[in-house]
């Protein structure tokens, strides 16, 4: 099973097709902050909570020069109707064999009502500037979510001038 990635890495580049059919590469946003965030699948409950959080806390977000993006399994066409449904103002990306989840640790072993299986635990990385992880967020807990990493966020921006 993958290690999780640790704080002071360089965060691993990838590129993914996004939610509108297009492409991104984690590298061209280098120059700002990245907020990366793991999640099992689009329109549950605990993950649709989480987005929104995002969503709602985006202002605040943008203040910090911070750039969302979202990463499931769930197909393109997935991604682009719960961002609408939901009026998500970032970024979704596909990861359909889980490769990124894994360089990052976020594709673990879960036990869901005695069932062991594997999927994506919900996991957030803030990628500094200057393309490293600066804080880990292992196994999240939607509810207030976004307002931790704003926390984070600013405690970056202090220590990165």
């Amino acid at each position: 099973m993958a290690e999780w990635i640790e704080e002071g890495t360089k965060a691993p580049d990838f590129t993914l097709p996004t939610h509108d059919g297009g492409k991104l590469k984690l590298s061209s946003l280098k120059g700002a902050p990245v907020v990366l965030y793991f999640y099992p699948k689009d329109d549950t409950p605990g993950c649709t909570k989480e987005a929104c959080g995002f969503r709602d806390a985006s202002a605040a977000l943008r203040t910090h020069g911070a750039v969302v993006l979202g990463v499931s399994r769930d197909s393109a066409a997935s991604h682009a109707k719960f961002r609408d449904k939901y009026d998500l103002p970032f970024t979704l990306l596909v990861d359909a064999d889980h490769s990124i989840a894994e360089k990052y640790g976020a594709w673990r072993e879960k036990t869901l009502y005695g069932k062991t299986s594997m999927g994506i635990v919900r996991s957030t990385f803030i990628i500094d500037a200057a393309g490293r992880v600066a804080k880990v967020f292992r196994s999240v807990k939607a509810e207030g979510h976004a307002e931790k990493v704003l926390e984070a966020l600013a405690v970056l921006g202090k220590s990165h001038p």
